[in-house]
């Protein structure tokens, strides 16, 4: 039986959505996080940072190191800031070469890096992959106050965001599979469902209530069934 976990990642794990009307970004009260804690009746201590690519989560994850032998399962969800670009950059010089935040080989490297610190430390990773965002609202949520054409000119086409995104998701499961964690598939729940962008705030990326409701529901069968997370 799982009495204790915590959870280091970003902003999707921080429960962080953009409120409709102020354009805002808001805590909600009622995130996968403090949903499954509810239904499941174990302690969850969150330990995600808007913002957090793999190298802060490292850091972060440092900070705590002494604490994860008291928790059951350290679920890691990382891979969305990592993808991300400086669009003012890319607006500025599209003829330039940018990089991501996180190359991709460093994010692979230093995620199981990160599963690594999580055993010896004395717990249990649990790996969530990400949910899908929508290229088309996040292009225009990036470009927002800047040169649109230009970054259009940089991408190529704005599905390519997309494609981006999922490289790094793809990344995520392979980390799994080489260091042997359960991975809780977040992201076939959201492409299963009939317009997935209804599960998505307006900025493209960030899940929202419904978001967070299926993320909950799909932990939590995972718990239930799987015999590894529930013993």
């Amino acid at each position: 039986m799982i009495n204790s976990v915590c959870i280091f990642g970003d902003s999707v794990a921080k429960g962080v959505v953009l409120d409709s009307s102020s354009k805002k970004y808001v805590i909600l009260r009622d995130s996968f996080v403090n949903r499954v804690q509810a239904e499941k009746h174990f302690a969850v201590k969150n330990y995600s940072h808007f913002g957090s690519t793999i190298v802060k989560g490292q850091r972060t994850l440092a900070k705590h190191i002494g604490e994860l032998k008291d928790f059951d399962y350290v679920a890691l969800e990382y891979g969305g800031n990592d993808s991300d670009f400086n669009w003012p950059e890319v607006s500025e010089a599209p003829q330039d070469n940018h990089l991501p935040k996180t190359p991709i080989s460093l994010f692979e490297q230093a995620y199981l890096q990160m599963v690594r610190d999580v055993r010896n430390a004395g717990s249990r990773p649990v790996i969530l992959s990400l949910p899908p965002i929508d290229a088309k609202r996040y292009f225009a949520w990036i470009s927002r106050g800047l040169n649109a054409q230009n970054i259009l000119s940089w991408l190529g086409d704005v599905e390519r965001i997309y494609r981006w995104h999922e490289m790094y998701n793809v990344a995520v499961m392979r980390v799994a599979v080489k260091a042997g964690v359960p991975l809780i598939d977040i992201s076939s729940a959201f492409l299963e469902t009939c317009h997935y962008q209804k599960l998505i705030c307006e900025d493209g990326i960030h899940p929202n209530e419904q978001g967070h409701a299926l993320i909950a529901r799909i932990i939590e069968e995972e718990v239930s069934r799987n015999r590894l997370l529930a013993g």
